[in-house]
């Protein structure tokens, strides 16, 4: 949003987060863009492999061997790089800190402290599920996200990983701004239903998003999840000219390119 120069005022976009906008081709571009070399502005101003590849190597290492190490007094940080090295595969599904433990393999304790740290650090943010009830979310597995996902792969995680970056962006700002109480989440039931993500407002369920690479159909998750909350729904795909409005029920959901809406955030 804030290199398309395209944010929509804060209220015209939580007054109805489904309205349809003109589309705009260099947004597409910017997308693309950033896909391939992240939003840290050095690798996103040079648009080079070979320079996002170095920097992206300089950036990992010198927090995890020096930053991380220095400020945790580790006496050894190949075991934090292997933790870090492990999440790319982790990336889109709750995250198991117990299963991390066994395949490094260290304490449970030391796993949790590390992944706080590299939260503390920018390298990763996590979203906790959807509940109402706070004690039953905290002690539920998160998911996981980096905030350098220019080389994930495949690119249905790299999608998936864009758009947690923008949500997180969108409602951490609009938290400190002191626009609202704002937090993101992922819901998932017991027999496995998911919907990718949830922003919830003042604590209660304000707009579901669901992260599909290429298909346009709306998901069985998200029609049942946004009838069950009774708020909006998108869908956001990689796909350049999706714009449109489905029934479901008494309620919408737009399915819409991901680099179109997400570029009206405010």
């Amino acid at each position: 949003a804030e290199l398309a120069g395209r944010n929509l005022p804060f209220d015209s976009f939580t007054d109805n987060p489904l309205a349809l906008h003109p589309r705009v081709d260099t947004v597409d571009t910017i997308w693309k863009k950033l896909a391939r070399f992240s939003g840290f502005p050095d690798p996103y101003l040079a648009a080079d492999d070979g320079f996002y590849r170095i920097w992206s190597n300089t950036y990992s290492k010198q927090l995890l061997r020096e930053d991380i190490r220095d400020f945790s007094s580790l006496r050894s940080s190949n075991n934090v790089e292997l933790l870090f090295a492990l999440l790319p595969s982790r990336i889109g599904s709750p995250l198991s800190m117990a299963s991390l433990a066994r395949d490094i393999p260290v304490s449970f304790d030391s796993v949790k402290k590390w992944l706080e740290l590299f939260e503390r650090f920018f390298l990763a943010f996590r979203i906790p599920p959807w509940s109402e009830k706070l004690s039953r979310a905290i002690s539920k597995e998160k998911k996981i996200y980096l905030y350098n996902y220019g080389g994930l792969e495949p690119d249905g995680i790299k999608f998936e990983n864009m758009v947690a970056m923008e949500l997180w962006r969108a409602t951490t700002n609009w938290t400190n701004q002191g626009l609202g109480d704002f937090s993101l989440h992922f819901v998932r039931n017991r027999e496995k239903e998911e919907v990718d993500f949830l922003i919830a407002k003042n604590k209660k369920p304000f707009l579901l998003i669901e992260a599909k690479f290429s298909d346009e159909a709306p998901t069985r998750p998200l029609k049942k999840f946004q009838n069950i909350f009774d708020v909006p729904a998108v869908q956001l795909v990689n796909k350049e000219g999706i714009c449109r409005l489905i029934s479901n029920g008494q309620n919408k959901i737009l399915v819409v390119s991901a680099s179109q809406w997400l570029s009206l955030l405010p």
